[in-house]
């Protein structure tokens, strides 16, 4: 869609457009009617056809949620592989989850300090994308699917399908989960999405007292179990979003007597570090080669900014370990 089309559709001229894309100035009824079909249509404008170019930097900026985040900093790892090569060097912002700082290094980056941006994702807002679409430079999106975007993503329904599966099959009939915000798609929703339709292929449901939301963190996970094993009837499998909300919950169990795998089978997602030193059964996400697909594909679009967003899905490794082994000594 090209700047005339994308006009047509908003109802305004090409030269309304142009203004809300550099920052002009214009009516709240137009800006209403243009911000309201780009969320319908996912346009954004090519380089080429901004009034401003770009000045190149060999700057990149990259948003990370967490910086203490073992999949964040493979992901790092993964893009600074790439870019290094190519003389770039990278601008690291965290935003400790806070989107408003999400949308503040975004609208730093939008004033050309930087030639693209790589968005590790998690919520998108009506600010996210009123900010994306005013954008003068490429952004690649990683682990979210976003219209209009490039992403990098992973096979997260997958991934909570296949470690619940092999939960149940340990002989697990009275699940748990303790998931993220469905707000988050992919680790929230799509997470729960999977482990849900696991348990309905085997014909297995789960009580809403099993079910917690935890935050992002060890404290959340301890919290969350704490309030699911203290509900009523214990369960004999828990499912965690992630492996540091599983961490959590495992620091429960071991404090208060509750044997795993004797007692309860644990898995999660992500094959972090800590998930390691556990033997926590997870799924093992490609976070590095995900941070070099975005690498490339922002190269891409640097160099051909007119070229049709894509998305890419990396796939997962089901890791065994001895929270689900039956065989294995108590952890």
């Amino acid at each position: 869609m090209n700047i005339s089309e994308f006009a047509k559709f908003a109802g305004v001229s090409k030269s309304a457009v142009s203004r809300y894309f550099n920052d002009g100035y214009l009516s709240d009824e137009k800006r209403a009617a243009i911000e309201k079909a780009i969320s319908e249509t996912g346009y954004a404008p090519g380089t080429a056809s901004r009034s401003v170019k770009t000045r190149v930097t060999k700057l990149i900026g990259v948003i990370l949620p967490k910086l203490s985040s073992d999949s964040c900093a493979r992901i790092a790892e993964g893009i600074s592989s790439v870019l290094g090569e190519q003389g770039y060097e990278l601008l690291l912002v965290n935003t400790a989850n806070d989107y408003n700082k999400e949308i503040k290094y975004l609208d730093l980056f939008r004033g050309k300090r930087v030639d693209g941006v790589i968005f590790l994702a998690s919520v998108f807002t009506p600010l996210h994308r009123s900010i994306l679409s005013k954008m003068h430079i490429p952004v690649i999106i990683v682990g979210q699917r976003y219209s209009g975007y490039s992403c990098v993503c992973h096979d997260d329904f997958g991934a909570a399908y296949a470690v619940t599966e092999l939960l149940l099959k340990g002989g697990a009939s009275c699940p748990a989960y303790i998931g993220a915000t469905d707000e988050d798609v992919a680790v929230g929703a799509e997470r729960r999405r999977g482990f849900l339709q696991a348990l309905s292929d085997h014909g297995i449901a789960v009580s809403d007292e099993h079910c917690a939301r935890a935050e992002f963190s060890v404290d959340s996970g301890y919290s969350c179990a704490r309030r699911i094993f203290k509900s009523g009837r214990r369960p004999d499998c828990l499912f965690c979003a992630t492996d540091t909300i599983a961490s959590g919950a495992v620091l429960y169990c071991r404090e208060n007597g509750i044997r795993i795998p004797g007692d309860i089978l644990v898995g999660s997602v992500g094959d972090s570090k800590i998930g390691r030193v556990l033997s926590l059964s997870t799924a093992h996400l490609h976070y590095h080669t995900a941070g070099r697909e975005a690498a490339s594909m922002l190269l891409s679009a640097i160099s051909h900014p007119d070229a049709i967003p894509r998305t890419m899905q990396l796939g997962f490794e089901l890791v065994e370990r001895g929270s689900t082994d039956t065989s294995y000594e108590t952890l």
